[in-house]
């Protein structure tokens, strides 16, 4: 037992003391001074902005830049720099947004190596992951939102014994994805391995797209089914 439960427990009136003087110190606040605190936060915020985008410019960016076989002039790295896992072939147009709280890794057991391709003006949302079996194929416009998923290869076969062994997935459950241009996924969308997302599809939050899906729908559940067709009055609303 540790000694803080042991002086709250405690009967002795000196332990009670003692807990309850610890109880005040942990409590303790310095004196409200709002005039200067909030100065000293505009302060605090202006270093820590400045200090962050410094490290993106000269550190973050360039770094990841050297890990993409296209590295494009204009690429905004956000919240720090993305994971990249394993042997991958990484491609990114002109003017893309990446979360740095994201993770992109390519198939151990692939024969050659797994290709992801993100195109021009994408957005990649915060804790997106991206696994690469063979191709992953990210068009122009692509909106993910965070906590997105692309789930090229599961990582693991379905034979338990083999699972428990440490051997790896089985060719047959690895595919490519591609996402059209102008597809927009929701928040907490996962797609799975050999889909193909239509050009300017949206896909509603939390759904799980199994198959393929047509251009120009509204789609969600899971598995994720077509809602509607889109409409050109859709983007007046």
């Amino acid at each position: 037992m540790s000694l803080k439960n042991k002086l709250k427990n405690s009967d002795n009136p000196i332990a009670q003391k003692l807990f309850r003087i610890g109880k005040a110190i942990m409590y303790f606040n310095g004196p409200s001074m709002p005039w200067l605190y909030r100065v000293v936060w505009h302060i605090h915020q202006n270093i820590k902005t400045i200090w962050h985008e410094l490290l993106r410019m000269f550190y973050y960016t360039p770094m990841f830049k050297s890990q993409l076989k296209q590295s494009p002039k204009q690429l905004l790295l956000y919240g720090g720099m993305p994971m990249i896992m394993g042997e991958l072939d990484i491609e990114i147009g002109e003017g893309s947004r990446i979360s740095g709280a994201t993770t992109f890794s390519g198939r151990s057991a692939a024969k050659t190596t797994p290709l992801l391709k993100i195109g021009k003006n994408c957005d990649i949302g915060w804790q997106t992951g991206i696994s690469v079996g063979s191709r992953v194929i990210i068009g122009d416009n692509v909106r993910l939102a965070g906590r997105s998923s692309l789930a090229g290869y599961p990582g693991h076969p379905l034979d338990a014994k083999r699972r428990a062994a440490g051997e790896p997935e089985d060719d047959h459950q690895v595919g490519d994805i591609i996402l059209e241009n102008d597809v927009w996924l929701a928040t907490g969308v996962n797609v799975m391995s050999g889909v193909r997302i239509g050009e300017g599809t949206v896909v509603a939050s939390g759904s799980v797209v199994t198959k393929d899906l047509p251009p120009n729908v509204l789609a969600g559940g899971i598995p994720a089914k077509v809602i509607r067709q889109l409409r050109e009055d859709d983007s007046e609303r």
